[in-house]
């Protein structure tokens, strides 16, 4: 009996195996390949507003884009310089097959996290989300808009702390840096 036992269980094994075998691997989203356009380093300038994170003034910064995990995620790094200092974030966008969107989660140098979905339309691209900003809970929107050739766009950003309410938190420019030529 303990024989016809384990002869049972090494088939239902090989046959498992087998089957596993022959699943097609997983595969991207084609909705993340659209965030490709971004990969490479971008400097950006602007303005900040006054607002309930800190007073107005100029902004500089980098931004850097790859696509990460076998085409799974995109992440974004960026550092900045305002009037609130110096600060830095870490962007991880996925998709979501249960919403069927793009989100993604920001986590910045002073501890805070945000959460948000990304619309793509055309050449805007729409941040919506809610997280601790400046330790502060707020709701915010970001919208970039892509120039034709790809190489440079604006983005726009503002806040809310109640999400009905909303104050225009910053106006940049950016642009992308060409790689060196290779030698």
């Amino acid at each position: 009996m303990q024989r016809i036992s384990v002869l049972l269980f090494l088939l239902v094994l090989c046959f498992a195996t087998a089957m596993q075998a022959q699943a097609p691997a997983p595969k991207p989203d084609p909705a993340l390949k659209k965030l490709s356009v971004l990969v490479g380093r971008w400097t950006y300038e602007g303005e900040f507003q006054a607002s309930p994170l800190g007073p107005a003034g100029k902004v500089t910064g980098e931004r850097t884009y790859q696509i990460i995990l076998g085409g799974f995620f995109f992440q974004g790094r960026w550092t900045q310089k305002g009037p609130g200092g110096e600060g830095q974030v870490l962007e991880i966008t996925g998709y979501d097959p249960v919403n069927k969107n793009l989100s993604s989660e920001f986590y910045f140098g002073d501890g805070g996290r945000a959460s948000a979905v990304l619309t793509i339309s055309g050449n805007a691209w729409t941040w919506a989300g809610k997280g601790v900003i400046g330790g502060k809970q707020m709701s915010f929107k970001e919208t970039f808009v892509l120039a034709a050739d790809l190489m440079s766009m604006t983005d726009k950003g503002e806040i809310s702390a109640d999400a009905k309410t909303w104050t225009p938190l910053f106006e940049r420019t950016h642009t992308k840096v060409k790689p060196a030529a290779k030698k």
